[in-house]
């Protein structure tokens, strides 16, 4: 069970299984470079996050909800938490956390990811099962199913604890470039151009030679 001083922020699993190194300068150095997509995500959240709650159709809705699992080692704050109020619709899922998302759905786990821990800490916290989730993507206006699968359990848990090992080591992991690096908003941060090359060869390229050489002369 990890201590209060030891929790680590539940959104750094979507970053950790996009890339450890995104995850890294993220959370170990502190870097995170602003884009186009990310403005669109802090705006589209930012209504959303405001704490309160509201009922019907059965089911009432919390918003800004605080998470915590100690297990995990993990917290943060939940979109919105759904409880089923009496026999209406929601009687089929008691407790189901809902995110907000700016875009549309995707065929890769991220997304599903940050949602099954948020119901991982909703057990943990309230001691009951919660066996679905829900994604709401602003582009489609519409909600995705999350079926919390022993899989998707075991991949949250594997993330937690790696997230864990990189923290307590201080690392950040090498770039490894692919097609992701082109989505990502710290790609001039991390720069995953410069270990695709020797560090002479990748100087050279970015004029560095060119400019030392400059330099020399003015000095001449």
């Amino acid at each position: 069970m990890y201590a209060d001083d030891e929790l680590l922020p539940l959104s750094g699993l979507q970053h950790i299984a996009y890339c450890e190194r995104q995850w890294a300068l993220i959370h170990l150095e502190q870097i995170w470079d602003e884009s186009y997509d990310t403005v669109r995500g802090s705006l589209f959240h930012e209504r959303v996050h405001l704490e309160g709650y509201s009922a019907a159709k059965g089911v009432r809705s919390e918003r800004g909800y605080r998470l915590v699992s100690r297990s995990l080692g993990i917290a943060g704050i939940a979109d919105v938490v759904e409880f089923a109020i009496g026999d209406g619709d929601a009687a089929e899922a008691a407790v189901r956390p809902v995110e907000y998302k700016v875009g549309k759905p995707k065929i890769e786990e991220w997304d599903r990811i940050q949602v099954c821990a948020q119901a991982l800490c909703l057990e943990e916290m309230l001691g009951c099962a919660v066996g679905q989730g829900d994604l709401f993507y602003g582009v489609t206006r519409r909600r995705e199913r999350v079926v919390l699968d022993d899989a998707l359990r075991e991949r949250v848990a594997g993330l937690a604890l790696r997230m864990h090992e990189l923290f307590e080591r201080g690392e950040t992991p090498r770039a490894v470039r692919g097609p992701k690096c082109r989505r990502c908003s710290l790609a001039d941060s991390c720069l995953p151009e410069a270990f695709d090359h020797d560090a002479v060869a990748y100087w050279k390229e970015a004029g560095f030679e060119k400019a030392s050489q400059h330099a020399l002369c003015d000095e001449l």
